[in-house]
């Protein structure tokens, strides 16, 4: 049953003021959850970026998801699976299988080492990692951070700003600066600690409304077999998984080799409290992976069955399909939730990624190398990172209202830059006992600069996605060039750590006895 040509699709209905009541209770939560971090959050660097290493498994398995997916997943990921159909699942493959992959094997022996070696950000990993002494590693890190980091936060305003102007009638400038100022008020009150905890709450939304609401148009529209049949109508390659090209596909699973190469995925498994968790983190965090994917192919699918033609969308833009469908089909309130639950994905990759930016221009450049040596006040430190955050989100802002780009393909871009150039000296530090700072360094630059010249090259991009060959590049020139220059020392005591040989894993000494965190 396709929609009315009578209802006025161009633009949303009103909102009334259940919908905002239930969105603002919303946020009412998540800035309490701040200022309930506020106060641990502010003992030092090491509370503030990583909750002192003392995060449940639910919680890290449920954030590391809920970080990684973002606007992407609501509102890109969706809006895919409305125009290309069941194909659209590639996707959904390459990630999940990766980030179960790294929960299981990878995350263990970041965790121990990061444990055993104080480090309080991933360049501080890698910095002990190689021997970063000069701190050539550290800055590296931090400019490509810096390039690929701020487009990607851009991306999750602009998706805010999309949601709230089809949801509530809001400009998108508004909507974009409203996004920012949320994200920005409760990352600077409660620092990681506030983050992991709202990310956990917010993935648990987002679930939620990308299962629940497809079921409800479902049945709507008359059912599973009604929704098919409209689909096989007018397109069968909807509802066919092979419908893509083979670079297509290859590109699309290769999402996957992005994730050990996002900081903000893999800090979280520097904050787990015991290493020994990882096995329980990894089965909740596929698991939700799997029902997010799912939920986001199926509201595609039923949102073309119901509005046959982009054009019948707001604004003409496939993006806007789910807060459209959760208007025309929940009641206010939970209209509001699904809203909520848009945002939800938005903040809880933005506000990660600040933190990120954050740590690293703090930790590891102002700290670690312009004041190198130096005894710093960690209440002054924790103070400059707040400060530090409300500038990148000042900058982020900015870069989204200039943006023109799809929010799927910003964020892509970003993925790919994070994956081609720090994923393999991610993955190689910890798996290969060979690897060199100067491979690392040659590696990033031959990923960053592949990932930039495929990107603006259409022939190339045309072929496959961009993060692919970034990757495989970026590997192979890391180990080329670790083939010829030496190993940093102590590499054998270093991998003894990562391996769990003298578990538990060392960890820093604590000057007081923080409360147990969820």
């Amino acid at each position: 049953m396709r929609v009315s040509q009578e209802i006025p699709l161009q633009g949303v209905t009103p909102v009334d003021g259940w919908a905002l009541t239930s969105f603002m209770l919303y946020l009412l939560i998540v800035v309490g959850i701040g200022v309930y971090a506020a106060r641990f959050s502010s003992r030092g660097l090491s509370e503030f970026f990583i909750a002192g290493r003392r995060m449940n498994r639910f919680v890290v398995a449920l954030s590391a998801v809920a970080s990684g997916r973002s606007a992407w997943l609501m509102l890109g990921m969706t809006g895919m699976a409305f125009t290309m159909g069941v194909a659209a699942i590639w996707a959904a493959i390459g990630y999940t299988t990766a980030e179960c992959l790294l929960f299981l094997f990878y995350a263990p022996r970041i965790r121990r080492f990061a444990g055993a070696h104080d480090c309080i950000t991933f360049p501080d990993v890698l910095a002990r990692r190689f021997q970063d002494d000069d701190g050539r590693l550290r800055l590296a890190l931090a400019a490509v951070f810096s390039f690929f980091l701020v487009a990607y936060i851009a991306a999750q305003f602009v998706g805010g700003g999309k949601a709230l102007a089809t949801s509530f009638n809001v400009a998108p400038t508004t909507g974009i600066l409203l996004t920012a100022g949320i994200v920005l008020a409760y990352t600077v009150l409660g620092g990681f600690l506030a983050v992991s905890l709202t990310d956990a709450f917010q993935g648990t939304l987002m679930l939620i409304a990308l299962v629940g609401l497809p079921l409800i148009v479902a049945s709507d529209l008359g059912g599973v077999g009604a929704v098919l049949t409209e689909l096989r109508s007018f397109s069968p390659s909807m509802l066919d998984p092979l419908a893509l090209t083979a670079g297509a596909a290859i590109g699309f699973v290769g999402i996957g080799l992005g994730a050990p190469g996002n900081p903000h995925i893999v800090i979280r498994y520097i904050s787990i409290r015991d290493p020994r968790e990882f096995v329980q983190a990894a089965i909740v965090g596929t698991t939700w992976n799997v029902l997010l994917a799912a939920g986001a192919i199926m509201i595609g699918l039923v949102g073309r069955a119901y509005v046959p033609d982009v054009s019948g969308l707001p604004l003409g833009d496939a993006e806007n399909l789910l807060p459209f469908l959760a208007q025309r089909f929940l009641p206010s309130v939970l209209f509001g939730v699904v809203v909520a639950a848009i945002f939800a994905a938005i903040m809880s990759t933005a506000d990660s990624q600040l933190l990120v930016m954050a740590s690293t221009i703090v930790r590891d450049v102002y700290q670690q190398i312009w004041r190198k040596g130096e005894a710093l006040e960690e209440d002054r430190l924790v103070l400059l990172s707040r400060l530090v955050i409300a500038g990148l989100v000042v900058v982020a802002v900015a870069l989204g209202l200039l943006a023109d780009q799809l929010i799927f393909w910003l964020v892509l871009f970003a993925v790919a830059g994070l994956g081609g150039a720090i994923g393999p000296a991610s993955v190689l530090a910890i798996f290969w006992r060979g690897a060199t700072r100067a491979g690392v360094l040659a590696g990033m630059a031959v990923g960053t600069a592949t990932t930039i010249v495929w990107f603006l090259t259409p022939a190339l991009k045309a072929i496959v996605y961009e993060l692919v060959p970034a990757f495989i590049l970026g590997m192979a020139v890391t180990i080329i060039v670790s083939r010829v220059t030496r190993p940093p020392d102590g590499v054998d005591e270093m991998f003894a750590v990562m391996r769990g040989d003298d578990q538990p894993a060392a960890e820093p000494a604590i000057e007081y006895a923080p409360p147990a965190l969820p």
